[in-house]
């Protein structure tokens, strides 16, 4: 009935305040507007960049309401995210005046946000020996690396993943189905109510977002998504895996994953930074293929959601 609950409120509050949220962004002038010289800029009208604060409020009031606790872990997160929500708002600010966001105070506030989260004790500790059954300590330095390179990872390859109307909100909803089906199956309530409460506030805003969009969340909303999905598998998926299951989280996120894994490495190789945006993430290469805009995002629905079932699959051959 939590569940329930939280899915409800989550979607709610994300669904009503979205187009007062919308309107205010005109007012401001808070919008993203077309530009006919990037192959990346294909709205043809000024779009309110606003959706990322109803997502944030949307996903702590239903959080709060439902768990009715503010421990230290809430606060990280909760801090956290205001920290990627103060940096994405700038960005998306410079975008707004036709500019471009320096590389480096992004990735100071996004790691610093995957520290808060480690020193409250959120974090990928180690695994089950599959041969001796004995939990494998790492040592505390490989732990901190591993989660803040986990959740800065996944922050960003969810923000590079937003670059076509009801992608990044779609790709964060299936995701969050599989992480909260994988907390369910292994007892861990807090990661399951996070993760319902993920895909609430993602279909709540894809009404909004789908193809044409009326709204879009920037480089703020997609931060905050991927920040949450990253924590929700740190504590869940990740906690106490075995080998094999340490899979699991990552095929849940494979297409923003290895997409821009792919990307990440074709800059690198041509001399480019990797937070230099071009048109080289899988959805532009299938327009390019001559598949339009809803057929490209079904075609990585579709193979999201494979991945997805494939992670679930794992998860029950990991359980046997």
């Amino acid at each position: 009935m939590l569940y329930v609950l939280a899915f409800v409120v989550s979607f709610l509050v994300v669904y009503l305040l979205i187009p007062p949220f919308g309107k205010l962004a005109f007012r401001l002038d808070f919008v993203d507007k077309p530009r006919k010289d990037t192959e990346r800029k294909i709205h043809r009208e000024p779009i309110p960049l606003t959706a990322s604060y109803v997502i944030f409020i949307g996903f702590f009031a239903a959080y709060l309401l439902v768990t009715r606790e503010f421990n230290l872990q809430t606060a990280a997160l909760f801090a956290g995210g205001v920290l990627l929500l103060i940096i994405g708002t700038i960005d998306d600010w410079y975008k707004t005046k036709g500019k471009d966001f320096p590389a480096l105070p992004k990735l100071v506030v996004q790691v610093s946000a995957a520290v808060i989260v480690y020193a409250s004790g959120i974090a990928f500790t180690g695994f089950y020996n599959p041969f001796t059954g004995d939990y494998v300590w790492l040592p505390v330095w490989l732990q901190f690396i591993l989660t803040i390179l986990w959740i800065f990872g996944v922050t960003t390859v969810i923000n590079f993943t937003d670059g076509m109307d009801g992608l990044a909100g779609g790709i964060t909803a299936i995701s969050a189905v599989t992480l909260f089906i994988v907390a369910l199956t292994k007892g861990q309530p807090n990661s399951a109510i996070m993760a319902i409460i993920l895909v609430g506030v993602s279909i709540a805003y894809l009404r909004y977002n789908k193809p044409p969009a009326k709204i879009f969340m920037g480089d703020a909303g997609a931060t905050f998504l991927g920040f949450i999905l990253a924590v929700i598998a740190l504590d869940g998926a990740f906690k106490q895996a075995t080998v094999l299951s340490l899979f699991i989280p990552i095929l849940a996120l494979g297409v923003p994953i290895f997409d821009n894994l792919f990307v990440v490495i074709k800059r690198f190789l041509q001399g480019k930074s990797i937070y230099q945006a071009d048109a080289s993430q899988a959805h532009y290469r299938l327009l390019r293929a001559g598949l339009n805009h809803k057929q490209a995002v079904m075609v990585l629905y579709l193979v999201s959601t494979c991945l997805c079932l494939s992670s679930i699959i794992l998860l029950l051959i990991a359980e046997i």
